[in-house]
């Protein structure tokens, strides 16, 4: 008989169940149970594989996909296939043209809502991520949900010294400077510090300039063993690390590691001005730079700066490099910028003592 009433209550409209804390009502109980934890903040639902955690279990199960790699949604159009059906389905609209978010301010349309809402806050100033608990609005959910731990007092950023916790991670790193300055493990030649006595100590090599570490097969020299098993592969093309989804091998793992993202589509690092997520640290950090506008990279030779190292590279071509030459010939004045010109140059010398 319970399952008949819920079942009515699809064609009547009807929903019985308000949340205390907004304007939404749900037809069944279970589902107003699941919407008050968007106000709680409670995630009891933790993935297996990593430290993410979920107010819903369908959010769990799509997320889960995503370390497993595997894409039952397969385009019909292409090769392309999908852990998530909306990823699918958005990727759909690029083949049949469909652009379903129509902007009532202006005849911009949008293939996807989060066009459709980056659009709105950046043209026509809407904010449509509202606090329940006071009037403030945010253009972003990314700026809603830190607002909202104000209220829930929700603190999820743990400090791994001490018992304190905080509800955004900008508050931990300013936190956790102060443990960096009680640290025992400070370095004398520079203001580094260290949690473990034995980084300390190998990062006292870089100073001492004591490199225990030869390579055979040049004359490189490493501070670390593990550095020197890096570097050889670069000898041998040794290639250890294979992706299970392809035929791509690399020698570190944290290339393999990235690649993969190419295939789960995730995208960990999430810039927290837009919408933008990026597969690398490195690609959210230029990104950033776009809405600070800071131009860290100086040309030492004139006043241009720049947002990219890239850039920066570019840029240096520009300017004539002049090469010290280095690599003298003993047997004569001649010096050279490689060796490998040095060694042909003296070939030279050799010729002239055999012809002589």
């Amino acid at each position: 008989n319970s399952h008949l009433v819920m079942h009515v209550r699809t064609h009547t409209g009807d929903k019985p169940y308000q949340c205390i804390e907004c304007d939404k009502a749900f037809s069944r109980d279970s589902h107003l149970k699941n919407h008050m934890k968007i106000h709680t903040g409670e995630k009891p639902y933790k993935c297996s594989r990593c430290e993410k955690a979920f107010s819903r279990n369908s959010d769990l199960v799509r997320h889960t996909d995503t370390h497993t790699g595997l894409k039952p949604y397969q385009c019909s159009h292409c090769k392309k296939a999908f852990s998530l059906n909306c990823n699918h389905k958005s990727h759909l609209r690029i083949h049949i043209g469909d652009k379903p978010y129509q902007c009532t301010q202006c005849d911009n349309i949008f293939s996807e809502h989060s066009q459709f809402r980056r659009h709105m806050s950046s043209n026509h100033g809407e904010k449509p991520y509202k606090c329940n608990h006071c009037d403030k609005a945010f253009s972003q959910n990314s700026d809603l949900l830190p607002h909202l731990r104000t209220h829930t007092g929700e603190k999820p950023y743990q400090c791994s010294h001490c018992d304190k916790a905080f509800s955004q991670n900008s508050n931990l790193v300013r936190h956790l400077n102060k443990h960096i300055t009680e640290n025992p493990n400070k370095c004398s030649h520079c203001v580094k510090t260290f949690s473990g006595n034995s980084d300390l100590v190998n990062h006292l090599k870089t100073h001492t300039g004591d490199k225990l570490y030869q390579c055979s097969q040049c004359e490189k020299a490493f501070l670390w063993n593990s550095h020197l098993v890096i570097h050889l592969r670069r000898h041998t093309r040794e290639k250890p690390y294979q992706c299970s989804q392809c035929d791509k091998a690399y020698s570190h793992n944290k290339d393999l590691i990235i690649h993969q993202r190419t295939h789960t589509g995730e995208k960990p690092y999430q810039c927290s001005h837009c919408d933008k997520a990026s597969l690398q640290n490195s690609l959210l950090k230029s990104h950033l730079l776009t809405h600070t506008w800071e131009k860290p990279y100086q040309c030492s030779q004139c006043d241009e700066s720049f947002l990219q190292n890239s850039l920066y590279i570019k840029h240096l071509g520009t300017h004539p490099v002049e090469k010290p030459h280095q690599h003298q010939c003993i047997r004569c004045d001649m010096s050279f910028s490689l060796k490998h010109d040095l060694k042909i140059h003296q070939r030279t010398h050799t010729e002239e003592n055999s012809i002589s």
